[in-house]
């Protein structure tokens, strides 16, 4: 062994053992510090999801779906740092009044409120993200226009989910809206008129076609069956049927006459029960389909 060797494992004051303590080397018998090295060798990136597929150098990523966009730090509940009583009290103090400084307006704790309910109601209704964040840019149009003054914020939030899958062409009707909201009925309509005439939302009518994957993964019905009832909403549209239909009726009702002569007959009411429609309103679209 050389002599080299033999002087970078001891100590080169006493030549006693040395330990490799995090970012220091330390003699274990003086106590002298002999080398320093405090460059963080672990990765430069982090993920911000459950595994490391998401690497992100930058922090977590801006969102429409928070008030702050999603720049303001926070104060975390974590048990693992064991507090004694009287830094718990302190850290809870602390954490009051971040949450106060965070919030300076009524206008960002209307946006806090709204934003959160809004959140709720996209996962829910298993909306994607695209949907969350145009509904909060949505609402925030609608305060900016003070549209708000009077009227309910949960009346606001699920109208504004609902207007953006209006304007999306998302397959969702006001009754499923309605059974996942804190909003009633009124509220809603009254806070979705409002925006609809204040605002001037390009909505129109929701192509049927967009119901047909959701209603038959639902009754369990083949590929097949859901292809051949695209073809009779396009034959619904060459013969001018689906002027003032309840397009998620008319989709049933397509989907009903699909699976007639198929092994997956399934019943009027059956399916009018997963169109949310009545079977008189799926009897009437499929007459005159057959017709």
């Amino acid at each position: 062994m050389s002599k080299a060797r033999a002087t970078a494992r001891t100590c080169p004051e006493c030549d006693g053992r040395l330990n490799s303590d995090r970012d220091e080397t330390v003699c274990a018998d003086c106590g002298l510090v002999v080398s320093e090295d405090r460059i963080d060798r672990g990765p430069e990136w982090r993920s911000f999801g459950d595994d490391d597929s998401h690497k992100k150098r930058t922090g977590a990523p801006l969102t429409r779906s928070r008030h702050d966009r999603g720049l303001s730090t926070e104060i975390g509940h974590s048990s693992d740092l064991r507090l004694t009583g009287r830094k718990r009290r302190r850290v809870a103090r602390m954490r009051k009044h971040h949450e106060r400084a965070r919030i300076g307006s009524k206008t960002n704790r209307n946006q806090v409120y709204a934003f959160t309910e809004i959140r709720r109601l996209v996962g829910s209704l298993t909306l994607s993200e695209n949907v969350r964040d145009r509904s909060c840019v949505l609402f925030e149009s609608a305060q900016s226009e003070d549209l708000l003054r009077g009227r309910s914020l949960e009346g606001f939030a699920a109208a504004a989910v609902y207007a953006t899958c209006r304007t999306a062409a998302v397959s969702r009707t006001l009754d499923e809206v309605l059974d996942a909201a804190r909003a009633t009925r009124s509220e809603l309509k009254t806070a979705y008129d409002v925006m609809n005439r204040e605002l001037g939302l390009p909505t129109g009518p929701v192509d049927p076609r967009e119901y047909l994957p959701r209603f038959a993964s639902k009754l369990g019905l083949p590929t097949e069956v859901e292809q051949e009832a695209a073809r009779l909403v396009e034959r619904g549209y060459e013969e001018n049927l689906l002027s003032g239909r309840d397009p998620g009726g008319f989709a049933a009702a397509c989907l009903y006459l699909a699976a007639l002569d198929t092994r997956h007959q399934m019943t009027q009411k059956e399916i009018a029960a997963v169109a949310d429609v009545t079977t008189v309103t799926l009897r009437s679209a499929y007459q005159d389909l057959t017709e």
